[in-house]
């Protein structure tokens, strides 16, 4: 739950930065695509058919340039040439790294599956129009107002506490079981690839899984 220790905090919230990666090799790792694909609390909410030869799996913060950075650049691009052709599946997870990251997952989350990537691109894109302000909160507050979020449903959704614990319990499972410590890291068919990545740096990587 959002609670007022935590409210406090989100609105002294400064600029969030991403976790230094600097444990990890620069080579991909692989980790078992069975257990990766297994869903956790929140369960997951995924673009492209379930058959396609390629699936990649990012772990994201909402307040992380680096991530806003590729949702911006590669994202668009990515969705038009591979997702919405059925050639790759994609599913976004929580990895919140501040308070305010987290309530803006548990925004996203508590609309329903229909609206978790329109609220997460809304955020990304507007990311410093809220995260980066000297009141965060408020500033979240008037962007989820664009989504259709009165102040009853926006306050309700952060105390929401069976939401809190799964967004965390995400962020638990990737950082205890897949080894995630910097976001965004991408597992693409099990291959742990951190970084933002380019089109071109991600073309690399799954056309030859593709048979391209």
């Amino acid at each position: 739950m959002i609670s007022r220790r935590h409210t406090l905090q989100l609105l002294g919230a400064t600029a969030a930065t991403a976790l230094l990666a600097s444990s990890l090799p620069a080579f991909a790792q692989n980790v078992s695509t069975e257990e990766l694909t297994a869903e956790g609390p929140l369960g997951d909410v995924a673009l492209g058919p379930k058959d396609a030869k390629v699936t990649i799996i990012e772990y994201a913060s909402l307040t992380c340039s680096h991530c806003a950075n590729f949702h911006k650049t590669t994202w668009p691009e990515l969705k038009k040439r591979y997702i919405d052709t059925g050639k790759v599946r994609f599913i976004l997870r929580e990895f919140p790294l501040d308070p305010l990251a987290t309530a803006g997952f548990m925004l996203a989350r508590c609309d329903g599956n229909d609206k978790y990537y329109p609220i997460t691109d809304l955020l990304f894109e507007q990311q410093r129009n809220w995260a980066f302000t000297d009141k965060p909160l408020d500033a979240l507050r008037a962007i989820m107002k664009q989504a259709g979020f009165s102040q009853e449903k926006f306050d309700a959704c952060l105390q929401d506490q069976k939401l809190y614990d799964a967004v965390n319990a995400v962020k638990n499972r990737g950082m205890e079981q897949f080894k995630v410590d910097s976001t965004p890291t991408f597992f693409i068919n099990g291959q742990r690839h951190p970084g933002s990545l380019s089109i071109n740096e991600l073309e690399t990587i799954i056309k030859p899984m593709l048979g391209e």
